[in-house]
């Protein structure tokens, strides 16, 4: 049933953005064919959009109301982004909002990461900074969703401006943190997290990705989570970041202007609780993202 009084944040998707509001895009990258873990071909971005729908636009932590603020310019999904012309396809989707201030991109597995933020730079590696919320490195050899991070080194984004939160124990490996070290990426495992906190370990990820005034890409490896609160993520491990910290993660970056993209990666809908709890941990870092969009200097 239908409550006028309880606008639902599906709301917020449009076709065209309102005049007034702070704009984000919002594009479906399903991949999957690659993935180290087999995985469905079912469409998380679907699934989060119908998320949506049970949650309301009101942030009672603000105060404030998502809909008088922002809207979200919903591109669709890049058809076959696993395939030939993929990451053209994803480029190509992502020039048709370039005016938005943040781009929200849905996974599909982490090789949308290398997709969306190839596409975003267009050759500009200087320009661009990346920081993961991720429990591995994802420098694996070949192509696959092991392996954005060592692709986007090799595309030619500068490691220094790289950094990675949220890395467990007994989840890479020696050889790929030693490339890592070499390569000049910053690491902050879990136990760093959970000790500092959150939100100051996220503003100095995104400080030292930023450095020289560079944008930032953010991607949010939903299995940085801890298995019991992310069933639908084949990667996860338990122990990992609390479904809260991912929210405030989400909503720091939404928040800082220099970051221009978010990714949410690593869900598979088909192994997700009969309660949908990944799913909508998702739609809610997506809310969280928008709520920092709102909370922008102008």
């Amino acid at each position: 049933m239908t409550d006028p009084l309880w606008p639902a944040a599906a709301t917020l998707l449009r076709s065209t953005p309102l005049e007034g509001r702070r704009h984000a895009s919002l594009l479906g990258v399903s991949t999957y064919t690659t993935s180290v873990t087999p995985r469905s071909w079912h469409s998380t971005p679907s699934a989060v959009r119908e998320a949506l729908a049970r949650f309301s636009t009101w942030s009672y932590r603000d105060a404030l109301d998502l809909a008088d603020e922002v809207d979200a310019l919903d591109l669709g999904d890049v058809f076959d982004p696993d395939g030939v012309g993929g990451t053209d396809r994803v480029a190509q989707a992502l020039a048709r909002a370039s005016e938005v201030e943040l781009h929200l991109v849905l996974g599909g597995d982490n090789a949308a990461t290398f997709h969306a933020l190839h596409g975003l730079a267009a050759g500009s590696w200087a320009e661009w900074g990346l920081v993961t919320l991720d429990a591995h490195l994802d420098l694996r050899e070949g192509v696959s969703n092991g392996s954005p991070v060592r692709q986007l080194l090799e595309a030619g984004l500068d490691g220094t401006h790289v950094v990675q939160v949220g890395l467990s124990d007994f989840a890479n490996s020696p050889e790929y943190a030693r490339r890592a070290r070499d390569a000049g990426l910053s690491a902050r495992t879990r136990d760093e997290v959970a000790e500092r906190g959150i939100g100051v370990v996220m503003r100095e990820a995104l400080d030292r990705a930023a450095e020289g005034g560079r944008h930032v890409y953010v991607d949010l490896d939903v299995d940085v989570v801890d298995r019991a609160s992310v069933p639908g993520c084949p990667a996860a491990l338990p122990g990992g970041l609390s479904a809260r910290e991912l929210r405030e993660a989400a909503r720091i970056a939404g928040r800082d202007p220099r970051v221009r993209a978010i990714d949410f990666t690593e869900v598979d809908v088909e192994r997700d609780s009969d309660d949908q709890r990944t799913v909508r941990l998702v739609a809610l870092a997506v809310l969280e993202a928008l709520a920092g969009l709102a909370r922008r200097a102008r």
